[in-house]
């Protein structure tokens, strides 16, 4: 799909004084668009509809999503045509105010934009058949992209290199990610997933695609729910660039950083244990942050 970069396992300066060491792999450098998970998620499903004889890729996100800007990225080189199910009607006349739209569209996307409440029917055999009625047939990625060829995508993340980590942390939205790494964790290994969204389904959803038990969800760092940040958040962010030269998105590896940090400083990790930390892409989203931090009147993330 693309020539992949070996992603490397970068030391990071994040609260040391404790005795614990902590790693973060830059999977963020695959791809400046379809990078880290997303490049892992979108893997084996491209094969699989290259496979099926499909010419169509259609799928689903919101206003600044990772995982649209992906498909429309990966389509381009690929040579498929994509559709992008866009959640929230008002954002068709914000195209151009709006760079993950902006850039998507510039790849080829076909948008059709949906309200709320429809869009929460996306999964519905009414709501897909509805759409193979007005594009013909398709590929369906899902929403994040999380199926059983994500998982198997996300399952080469880690490398034997690896094994020397006695934790592996994650940022989670739709589980997929989190579910390959619990898949190929090793014997010893803890992996701890730091959920960017509010609610308890994700550990139903992730129970579906693994049978280790090595696994636990962080709940105390989504920071009111998807894409919400604030003023704490964005400082650590930028403290962190700062002191490491490694940028973090708001919505996912801001908040799982964030979280490692606090839960190092309580005392929450064994003296003399090494985690880590998966850098699972997502910057192309800063710019649309940023504008709602200026709105905000909150400090921007200076990257």
């Amino acid at each position: 799909m693309f020539q992949l970069d070996q992603s490397v396992n970068q030391k990071v300066n994040l609260s040391n004084e404790y005795g614990i060491e902590v790693y973060i792999k830059r999977e963020d450098r695959i791809h400046d668009f379809v990078s880290g998970n997303k490049y892992r998620k979108l893997k084996y499903n491209i094969l699989e509809a290259d496979k099926l004889g499909f010419k169509t890729l259609l799928t689903f996100g919101g206003a600044f999503s990772n995982h649209i800007a992906a498909v429309a990225s990966v389509g381009k080189v690929c040579k498929f045509k994509t559709i992008g199910i866009i959640r929230g009607e008002e954002l068709k006349s914000k195209i151009e105010s709006n760079p993950t739209l902006q850039f998507a569209k510039s790849c080829g996307m076909q948008f059709e934009f949906v309200s709320r409440e429809d869009y929460r029917k996306k999964t519905s055999e009414a709501f897909i058949n509805r759409l193979k009625e007005t594009f013909g047939d398709f590929y369906l990625v899902p929403e994040g992209g999380t199926n059983v060829q994500a998982v198997k995508g996300c399952q080469e993340i880690l490398t034997d290199g690896d094994e020397m980590f006695d934790y592996i942390c994650c940022a989670v939205g739709t589980g997929g990610t989190i579910s390959g790494l619990i898949n190929c964790s090793k014997p010893g290994q803890q992996v701890l997933g730091f959920p960017a969204l509010k609610g308890d389904f994700l550990q139903q959803d992730i129970s579906k695609f693994v049978s280790k038990t090595n696994w636990k969800l962080i709940t105390d760092y989504h920071f009111g729910g998807y894409a919400k940040v604030n003023r704490e958040l964005v400082e650590f962010i930028n403290r962190f660039y700062n002191q490491n030269e490694v940028p973090l998105d708001p919505v996912y590896t801001g908040k799982m950083l964030f979280g490692i940090n606090d839960l190092i400083v309580q005392g929450c990790f064994p003296e003399g244990a090494k985690i880590l930390a998966i850098h699972t892409g997502g910057l192309q989203g800063i710019p649309g942050m940023n504008a709602v931090l200026k709105k905000k009147q909150l400090p921007l993330i200076d990257i």
